[in-house]
């Protein structure tokens, strides 16, 4: 019972960052969110089956997680990107994010990727399509299904997520059919957002030669795989019109897209909305399963 009192002053805590809504609650403490994953339930319902497996050209890693238990036929599969503004982030603080979807029937791959200022874009593109092609090589190994892999992501990784689904050139390069991709779910993700405005933008961005080619919207067609955008009400920091935006240009060109907006929360309540304590913020987590679960039916 010594203990009780440290994890009651962390609840707090996290509650009241998280009802704040305040950028700090994604990034200080540090702890914060690795605490989350222990309030998902810490060990039960998933596994973190790989840690740290390295991947790509340049010293990334990336955590693999599934359902606790043996299972007799491959699940489904996603990766997930963590935000942070092409700044900030790390794996290890989103595993409450992959035990979330590995507890509803996932192979979960949380990969890192490198971050500004060390980078600048298209990097971080860079890196999510060689997860991609770690994912397609190595998932099976991990009782994932390769023929069934969506990408997922917040914010920044949500950006990721877009990109690369409706601009095949980054997959290409790595050798990767774009066909790949199943499905896209994209968390309050910038998709919209030229000119650029913002310091983080500016930054990531910088030296673009054609700022069109950075922008989601820019790469919207009516054949890529179907997409879940999800933006908050209360979100200041990537606007709602970057969900509506590219939902409109989506389905003006005949594609699949579905727009979700949960009003009264904040861009970081959308992401922590996946965990224990916060789900009753949003459905987050419920929405976004069933959206998977019908873009990627079992083939059997």
């Amino acid at each position: 019972m010594r203990g009780r009192p440290a994890r009651v002053a962390a609840i707090a805590a996290v509650l009241l960052l998280a009802g704040s809504g305040a950028a700090a609650a994604l990034t200080s403490p540090p702890g914060l969110l690795s605490f989350l994953d222990g309030l998902e339930g810490g060990g039960v319902g998933a596994d973190r089956v790989a840690r740290a497996v390295p991947f790509g050209d340049h010293g990334q890693a990336l955590d693999v997680w599934r359902p606790a238990g043996a299972r007799a036929k491959p699940l489904p599969v996603v990766i997930f990107w963590y935000g942070g503004g092409w700044v900030n982030g790390s794996r290890g603080a989103y595993a409450f994010a992959a035990r979330a979807y590995a507890k509803a029937g996932f192979v979960v791959v949380v990969p890192d990727y490198r971050k500004v200022p060390q980078v600048r874009f298209p990097a971080f593109l860079q890196d999510g399509a060689q997860a991609v092609k770690w994912t397609r090589d190595h998932v099976a190994s991990y009782g994932g299904d390769p023929a069934r892999i969506a990408l997922a992501g917040h914010s920044a990784g949500a950006y990721t997520v877009a990109m690369l689904t409706l601009d095949p050139r980054w997959l290409r390069a790595e050798g990767v059919d774009p066909g790949i991709v199943k499905a896209a779910v994209g968390l309050c993700g910038p998709y919209d957002f030229y000119p650029f405005t913002v310091k983080r933008s500016i930054d990531a961005m910088q030296g673009v030669a054609n700022p069109q080619m950075t922008q989601p919207l820019h790469f919207a067609r009516g054949n890529a795989a179907p997409m879940l955008l999800i933006s908050a009400g209360d979100d200041v920091q990537v606007h709602a019109h970057n969900a509506v935006n590219l939902t409109a240009r989506i389905a003006q060109l005949g594609g699949r897209v579905t727009h979700i907006d949960y009003p009264g929360i904040s861009h970081e309540n959308v992401v922590m909305a996946l965990s224990v304590p916060f789900r009753g913020k949003a459905p987050v987590l419920r929405d976004s399963v069933a959206f998977l679960d019908r873009a990627m039916p079992a083939p059997w």
